[in-house]
């Protein structure tokens, strides 16, 4: 599961390519896995956390870069203002460079114009341009903020010196049976699947299939056979439960033994 869940993260797409935003997108290196083992991560941390733990252990495993720090809180007194996610060295170049680390899962909501404000979480609590906006004006300026740079001074590391980039890593899934969809200047490679609502999936052409809800460390995983597999009716009770408690979740279907589909029913 950890490997898989490794791999999922790998070959995740970057939202945008280069820089966009004015925030410049981490190019993850290459890496060989044949010799790689993960090494255990904590399981009951939320999904996001667990990818730190995977981007971590697969750069320390690369042999273009030096993790420096990792999760390097700071502090004003007692109270937190922030955490610096990482700061890597890259070897060949020696610079020192911060990355904010985010793994999204974005619905593409057409009906609102701009392409950046049209991505949000399934459950519309978790907005893209808001998180954006976040790691721009606060993560990379608490840096050169007088806490941050006294941090980063304790742990030798010179703030003047380090480029900021972020390791913006999402699935996106558009409406199910939408025409093409324009998200430039994000990353049309991102688009994994669709979401609907519970009328649209309650529809005859979903019922000859089978279905599995993943948990939510399964979702950087591509649906694969090896799960216990749902009638459309028994999968229509357990989502009728998740939708009543207002709560998105992922479905994985199978339309046959090679292909597989994911999506989200929503339900608002």
């Amino acid at each position: 599961m950890l490997l898989e869940q490794c791999l999922g993260f790998i070959s995740t797409p970057p939202l945008w390519i280069n820089e966009q935003f004015n925030i410049i997108q981490f190019k993850f290196p290459e890496i060989d896995l044949a010799q790689f083992e993960p090494q255990p991560i904590p399981t009951k941390i939320r999904l996001g956390h667990q990818m730190e733990h995977i981007f971590k252990q697969l750069l320390e495993y690369s042999p273009d870069y030096e993790v420096l720090l990792h999760n390097l809180p700071i502090k004003s007194g007692k109270q937190t203002l922030g955490e610096i996610d990482f700061i890597l060295k890259e070897k060949r170049t020696q610079k020192l460079i911060h990355v904010e680390l985010t793994y999204k899962f974005y619905i593409i909501n057409p009906k609102i114009s701009e392409p950046v404000h049209q991505l949000m979480g399934p459950n519309k609590r978790d907005m893209f341009f808001t998180k954006m906006e976040k790691i721009k004006n606060h993560q990379f300026t608490l840096l050169h903020s007088k806490e941050g740079s006294k941090a980063l001074a304790k742990v030798g590391v010179d703030q003047q010196k380090i480029e900021h980039q972020t390791c913006y890593k999402a699935l996106l899934f558009e409406p199910y049976r939408s025409n093409a969809i324009s998200i430039r200047p994000l990353n049309t490679d991102c688009i994994m699947g669709y979401w609907l609502r519970f009328s649209e999936f309650n529809a005859a052409e979903f019922k000859n299939h089978e279905f599995y809800i993943p948990f939510k460390s399964q979702w950087v995983i591509a649906p694969h056979d090896n799960v216990e597999w749902s009638s459309h009716y028994e999968i229509l009770l357990e989502l009728n439960l998740r939708i009543l408690k207002e709560n998105a979740p992922m479905v994985w279907m199978r339309k046959s033994d090679t292909v597989f589909e994911r999506f989200f029913v929503v339900w608002w």
